[in-house]
C-alpha cells in the first residue's frame, strides 16, 4: 500500500481545504477523510474494509470519499497542463550530449495505458481489448519532468490509440495543449507521424529491453530509434508510478463507469501534485536517479493493429524532421 509522508499529506490537505472546499464534517472531519480516500485508493481497499478500519457506516464512507473524490478531480483541472504553455524552454534531460542538440524541439510524450475497470454485462464487449478483461484507454501526454499534462479518460479498452488521439485532436481542439509550430511531441509507431508527433522508424527494433537484450544499435533507423525510445520512456514510467502508488488503478474497484473514470482523472491530479510540491517521495526520486528505473516492473503497452485502423500514417515534414535528427545522430556516433 502506499503510504504518504506525513509533511506531503498535510501540504495537500491544506491545498484541498483552502482553495478546493473540502469540509469537516459532524461525521468526519477534512483530514481524516483524506486519509480514508487515500487509503481507498492506494490499497486498493475496498468499503466494507474501510468501514473496519474507520469505523464508520457504509453511507458516510460513500459521501466523504464522494467528496474528496470531487475536490481532486476540480485540482486535475488546474495542475494537469503545461508549466509553460509556450514551451520556450530547454528541458535538462534534452541537454544530454546524447540527444542534444537532434531532439531540443521535442516537449513531451504521448502514449496510452489501460486501466482494469469493472463494467456491466452488456459492456463487457466494448471494454474488453487485447488484455482478455475489461479496461478504460486512458491517454495522456506528460512533460520530461513526469507530469502529466494532458489526460483524456473513459474510453472503453477495445479503442485503439490512434483513435483516441485523433478524436482528441478534432474534439478538445481549444483545451489539448498542441506544439506550436516547429515544435513536436513523441509518439510510438502506433500514431501518425505527422505534424507535431514524431514517431520511430517502424520495422526497426524500438523498445529499450530489445536494445538491451541483444545487440547494440547499428544502422540510422536503430540508432534514431534507440533514441527517440529513451526519451519517451519518460511517459512509460509515469504510468509505472502512476500505478504504482494508486494501486486502485491495477484493479479499480466496482464503481459506476463514471466515478471509475474520475478516480482515474484524480489520482493522476495526486500524481502531479505531489511531483510539483517538490516533496521527497520515494519513487519519484528513484526515477531521477536511474533513467531506466521502472516501479513495479511494468512493460510499456505496445500499440497492437485493430482491423480498420490505419496506422503510422507519414507526414513529409516530420519524415524530413527524422532523417535530419538520424542523420545527426549517426554524425555523433
Amino acid at each position: 500500500m502506499f503510504r504518504m509522508y506525513p509533511h506531503c499529506f498535510h501540504a495537500l490537505h491544506t491545498t484541498l481545504v483552502e482553495d478546493y472546499g473540502l469540509k469537516s464534517t459532524r461525521q468526519m472531519c477534512s483530514m481524516e477523510a483524506l486519509g480514508m480516500f487515500l487509503w481507498m485508493v492506494g490499497g486498493p481497499e475496498p468499503v466494507s474494509q474501510a468501514q473496519n478500519r474507520f469505523k464508520r457506516s457504509k453511507e458516510t464512507i460513500h459521501r466523504k470519499f464522494d467528496e474528496v473524490l470531487e475536490c481532486l478531480v476540480c485540482l486535475a483541472t488546474d495542475i494537469i497542463k503545461p508549466r509553460d504553455p509556450e514551451f520556450s524552454t530547454l528541458h535538462s534531460r534534452l541537454q544530454d550530449s546524447r540527444f542534444y542538440p537532434h531532439f531540443n524541439d521535442c516537449i513531451g510524450a504521448i502514449d496510452g495505458t489501460h486501466i482494469r475497470v469493472v463494467v456491466p454485462t452488456d459492456e463487457i464487449v466494448n471494454h474488453v481489448g487485447r488484455y482478455g478483461y475489461p479496461t478504460q484507454n486512458v491517454m495522456a501526454v506528460c512533460d520530461f519532468d513526469m507530469r502529466f499534462t494532458s489526460i483524456v479518460a473513459g474510453w472503453p479498452g477495445y479503442a485503439h490509440d490512434t483513435r483516441i488521439f485523433k478524436d482528441t485532436l478534432r474534439k478538445y481542439e481549444e483545451e489539448f495543449p498542441h506544439p506550436p509550430p516547429g515544435k513536436y511531441y513523441l509518439v510510438d509507431s502506433g500514431y501518425p507521424n505527422q505534424t507535431g508527433y514524431l514517431a520511430p522508424y517502424k520495422g526497426q527494433k524500438y523498445h529499450l529491453p530489445e536494445f538491451r537484450q541483444g545487440r547494440k544499435p547499428s544502422g540510422k533507423g536503430e540508432v534514431f530509434n534507440h533514441a527517440h525510445s529513451s526519451l519517451r520512456n519518460v511517459i512509460e514510467r509515469a504510468f509505472g508510478v502512476l500505478k504504482m502508488k494508486w494501486r486502485i488503478l491495477l484493479h479499480i474497484t466496482s464503481y459506476p463507469i463514471l466515478k471509475q473514470t474520475r478516480i482515474i482523472v484524480a489520482c493522476m491530479a495526486l500524481h502531479n501534485w505531489i511531483r510539483e510540491s517538490n516533496l521527497h517521495d520515494k519513487e519519484f526520486y528513484k526515477c531521477d536517479q536511474n533513467e531506466n528505473y521502472m516501479p513495479g516492473n511494468i512493460q510499456p503497452e505496445p500499440s497492437v493493429p485493430l482491423p480498420g485502423v490505419q496506422l503510422g500514417v507519414e507526414h513529409g515534414d516530420m519524415h524530413v524532421i527524422r532523417e535530419n535528427i538520424a542523420d545527426g545522430l549517426m554524425g555523433d556516433v
